[in-house]
């Protein structure tokens, strides 16, 4: 198989966490396209249809404390894999540095960088921490299984690597540039974004966090990380289109050029 060329053999336990995890990813981000929308941020309370009531029974977190908190397991897992599996060749050591790098840079943003105007259901904050640390332990442990397996033909771990790094730094820099236009106080404001690629998507953080989890796959070269980068592909494509159509609702002004996530595309 072509296939074959570029990943390691998967083993049946590996195949179907992969197709449970694209499964998964890919539906939660076709349920983001058609309206049901993962209850925080700007989004908390829209699409819902569940009633005042239960609305307001649901237990809350202030943002920054529940975004903090949902990262901080995946990092752990990451910072953990190095006792845990503590043989290494240089793609195990690259892939759980990179995973470590990059939740850990999530929990900082949360606490010091982000701006936030609510609260996420402790419900929905449960919900997206599972998915990050059984994701991250997956990726982990599915690198732990190819340990004395014969190397993939052709070797991505230097695309991989300049994939994460682009992908990290673009995704910190529009993160940076989104905490820029908010105002303190009690009375946030959203705007339109501005700066950097704003002008040609409105989500061009989510674009650069999709090369992060690519720049894993290649690290990688498992079937679930390439799973789990589709899937989590798919999942920001229908969150940005969500984002966009918000964007246009708010602002009458909102450039209609601006497409939701890849540049002149979508």
């Amino acid at each position: 198989m072509a296939l074959l060329k570029f990943l390691f053999p998967p083993s049946l336990f590996v195949t179907a966490t992969s197709l449970a995890s694209f499964t998964t990813m890919a539906s939660a981000g076709l349920s983001e396209f058609r309206g049901k929308n993962v209850e925080y941020s700007k989004f908390f309370n829209v699409g819902s249809k569940a009633s005042n009531a239960e609305k307001s029974n649901k237990l809350t977190l202030p943002s920054r404390i529940a975004m903090a908190t949902l990262y901080t397991p995946a990092f752990l897992a990451g910072v953990s894999s190095f006792a845990i599996f503590p043989e290494e060749n240089l793609r195990f050591l690259l892939l759980k540095s990179a995973i470590s790098i990059h939740f850990f840079k999530r929990v900082l943003e949360s606490c010091f960088v982000h701006k936030y105007s609510g609260e996420m259901s402790v419900e929905t904050m449960m919900t997206i921490l599972s998915s990050y640390f059984i994701s991250s332990a997956l990726m982990i442990f599915t690198q732990h299984l190819t340990m004395g397996i014969p190397e993939p033909a052709i070797d991505l771990k230097i695309p991989g690597i300049i994939l994460f790094l682009v992908g990290i730094a673009g995704n910190f820099y529009h993160h940076f540039l989104l905490s820029k236009i908010r105002t303190q106080g009690p009375n946030k404001e959203y705007k339109i974004p501005r700066g950097g690629l704003f002008g040609i998507v409105i989500c061009p953080h989510y674009l650069f966090e999709v090369l992060v989890f690519w720049g894993f796959a290649f690290i990688s070269q498992t079937l679930f990380s390439f799973a789990y980068a589709m899937g989590t592909t798919c999942y920001l494509l229908g969150r940005s289109h969500a984002t966009r159509r918000w964007y246009l609702s708010k602002f009458e002004d909102f450039p209609q050029n601006v497409k939701s996530m890849i540049p002149f595309l979508f």
